[in-house]
């Protein structure tokens, strides 16, 4: 398998900053998130090239069809904005081929959920029509119930794939996080019975039920390595994108060489 590291995991630093200490401490791939990439795509992409960076999982700057209730991400209200903005980044996202580009849910933010269903379900039919024409894939992501009221309501696989059958698009596969489905009693089983359904993984650990920051994984509670070894049998080829949202006095004050070391030395083990 590839391994990758999130930008968001280095979030005080820079795009080339995280470019030239990720292809230092052995990385594969890089895992963008487009609110740190300069404007210039071309020299961007020539920036990885010239590191010999692959790109992992894309995240655009709005990567919900509802508004998220993260602080310093919420982004656009209205959700017809948000598709807007989501189909631009996948149609700008795609030059650089990645893996897949991420999308969400969002919250319901006072929405039933049958509201909320037919709003993401249309949001999702359009996303995948531009993915159609980037040729790029769109990975969607389920949320860990403990994040409902602030990134997504469809927690399940089961529920995912509810939601994208009803899309019923191909340029739609599933967002494997460990940090949200690894509780899941079904991911063990979804994962050897739909490989080819996966776009792309994102790897860390939960530290403790109690905490709502991400550790490096093979640091925490969750079941992260079995779950990589289940992607393995499976037949994963795809990257493992090291993904950690954490504090300034935790990883994130982590200087970016640093923490793209430490970063490679755990995952690498469990790959």
């Amino acid at each position: 398998m590839i391994l990758s590291l999130s930008e968001i995991s280095t979030v005080g630093a820079t795009f080339e900053e995280d470019v030239k200490a990720y292809s230092a401490a052995g990385f594969d791939a890089i895992g963008l998130w487009e609110f740190k990439l300069p404007e210039d795509d071309d020299a961007n992409i020539a920036l990885l090239r010239e590191y010999g960076l692959g790109v992992a999982v894309c995240v655009p700057a709005v990567p919900s069809i509802l508004q998220l209730a993260i602080p310093g991400m919420e982004g656009p209200a209205d959700p017809g904005d948000r598709i807007a903005a989501l189909c631009a980044s996948v149609s700008r996202l795609a030059a650089y081929d990645p893996e897949c580009i991420a999308c969400l849910t969002g919250p319901l933010g006072g929405r039933s959920i049958e509201e909320g269903f037919e709003v993401v379900t249309g949001g999702l039919a359009l996303v995948a029509e531009a993915a159609h024409s980037a040729a790029v894939r769109v990975g969607f992501e389920p949320i860990h119930v403990s994040q409902r009221e602030s990134a997504g309501f469809v927690h399940t696989l089961a529920d995912t794939d509810l939601l994208l059958a009803t899309v019923g698009s191909h340029e739609i596969g599933v967002l494997i996080d460990t940090y949200h489905v690894w509780d899941d009693p079904m991911v063990l089983s979804w994962i050897a019975a739909n490989p080819d359904r996966i776009a792309g993984v994102h790897v860390c650990d939960w530290p403790s039920r109690d905490r709502t920051d991400r550790v490096l994984p093979g640091d925490g509670i969750s079941q992260t390595g079995v779950i990589i070894a289940a992607l393995a049998a499976a037949g994963w080829e795809g990257a493992l994108d090291v993904e950690i949202f954490s504090t300034p006095e935790l990883f994130w004050g982590l200087p970016v060489d640093e923490a793209a070391r430490a970063a490679y030395a755990a995952i690498s083990a469990l790959a």
